[in-house]
């Protein structure tokens, strides 16, 4: 039975017990962070991209050749008429406009659009925008829209409500003056609330921490603009490029974002480990389950006009980049339970480990399903279209477009899986638990009693 005296000296040791730090652990994670931090380095250097131009694909490309060039505007006006008017695209001072074969259900959609910018700013032009009444026939297979859809506007085309702010394209007409067409939506404003309101959100939560992780986000896509794209346009091995840019996102991110110290380190190490690990298991996925990445419009344009990229090396450079959000996620939580579980008084590292491991069961079988429902719902069009396919379901699910996301949440559900034993590892390693305090820290502010035998203080805590 322990004695009072005895259980008092043994709580007031262990709360003086430090989180003192394995000096070979220690050192370990700095070296070899250091060894990596100046190989990114040597890595930006030798991939740097250059300055030199790239062939614009067809569908950015202007008349002349150029980049496309657009102007903003807004809608003023809509009605209803004759498909074909000459007067579309053109440019004049009235908003008022020739309408022929003005009809309630006319199969077209004229719209007087006034342009807010460039060379005929306070001028009007006219759009053209067809519906389904416009449509001559169906073809083989296809379903006749309904009484409700007659009015709607055709497949790909914009739905105008007066008062939208757009963006037009400048062409130039057949009689050598500017023409206008609609190019796009205006989302400026709308992109900077919703920003905002993320920035907000995220602030007003984490506070201090929380802007530090935005503005690592912001770091994050610099690289991408200023070094991942452009190297990899410029012919540069995918995969190096994707590797170098994921390592030095996560060095400034996560120290960024959590603080320099030997926790955030050992985070910092998992996560590049379990990197490495992912672009192994994305290259065995590619290919032994031959995937091209060919079964998007996006990837067969830019291997029509940058044939100098490797495509199979772009998908593996995708499935590396796609995975470091995740990852980032689940080491770090997993370092931090475990330097917490250790500074709470776990009694071994072993203890640390086990403890840490416990939490980090519950976020793997959390994370898989945030990972696979993420990937599922950005092929949801693609499942829709198959799903009317009538194909036997196992032909569906091996074609390339939905196996290229079924690898990708394999891939990342196999790499959160690995990563948490491994981050826990190295943070168990760092992290020394209280019950293993050095030699001499034991407290002797309350000696045992005159009945015990001088040895009973040091029998009550067999793990010092």
């Amino acid at each position: 039975m322990s004695h009072p005296g005895r259980g008092h000296g043994h709580s007031h040791n262990l709360s003086e017990i430090p989180a003192v730090l394995s000096p070979f652990a220690r050192w370990f994670v700095i070296v070899t962070l250091s060894v990596i931090g100046v190989g990114v380095v040597i890595g930006a250097a030798v991939l740097w991209p250059s300055d030199s131009e790239h062939t614009i694909p067809m569908q950015f490309r202007s008349a002349d050749g150029g980049s496309i060039q657009t102007v903003d505007a807004h809608v003023v006006d809509l009605q209803r008429a004759d498909c074909l008017n000459p007067l579309t695209g053109t440019v004049q001072d009235s908003a008022v406009f020739q309408i022929e074969g003005a009809a309630p259900e006319g199969p077209c959609v004229a719209a007087t659009a006034q342009i807010d910018s460039g060379d005929d700013t306070g001028r009007h032009t006219l759009l053209e925008i067809p519906t389904n009444r416009a449509q001559a026939g169906s073809g083989p297979g296809s379903v006749a829209p309904s009484a409700e859809q007659l009015d709607q506007p055709q497949a790909g085309q914009p739905s105008l409500t007066v008062g939208d702010k757009i963006r037009l394209a400048v062409v130039p007409g057949p009689d050598g003056n500017t023409r206008y067409t609609f190019f796009d939506f205006q989302r400026t404003v709308p992109t900077i609330i919703w920003a905002l309101l993320f920035v907000a959100a995220v602030v007003l939560v984490a506070a201090w921490r929380g802007l530090r992780s935005i503005i690592g986000l912001v770091f994050a896509f610099l690289v991408l603009g200023v070094f991942t794209l452009p190297a990899i346009l410029d012919g540069k091995s995918p995969v190096a490029v994707a590797v170098v840019s994921s390592a030095a996102i996560l060095f400034v991110v996560l120290y960024l974002a959590h603080g320099v110290s030997l926790r955030t380190s050992s985070a910092l190490l998992g996560t590049l480990m379990s990197l490495v690990m992912a672009g192994v298991l994305s290259w065995l996925a590619i290919e032994t389950m031959h995937l091209t990445g060919l079964s998007g419009d996006q990837t067969v344009n830019l291997q029509v006009y940058q044939s100098s990229i490797s495509i199979s090396g772009l998908l593996l450079a995708g499935f590396i980049i796609g995975t470091l959000g995740v990852l980032n996620d689940v080491t770090i939580t997993q370092a931090s339970a475990a330097f917490e579980l250790a500074a709470a008084g776990e009694p071994t590292r072993l203890a640390t480990f086990r403890a840490a491991m416990r939490v980090g069961r519950d976020h793997i079988a959390s994370t898989v399903y945030t990972l696979v429902f993420a990937y599922a719902g950005s092929a949801l069009p693609l499942l829709l279209l198959f799903s009317v396919a009538q194909q036997p379901f196992g032909s569906l699910v091996t074609t390339d477009a939905l196996a290229v996301e079924l690898a990708r949440s394999f891939v990342g559900g196999i790499a959160i899986a690995l990563s948490v034993p491994l981050t826990t590892v190295i943070a168990a390693a760092l992290a020394r638990p209280a019950g293993a305090a050095p030699i001499g820290t034991e407290s002797s502010a309350s000696p045992p009693p005159a009945a015990s035998p001088p040895s009973g203080g040091r029998h009550s805590r067999p793990d010092a």
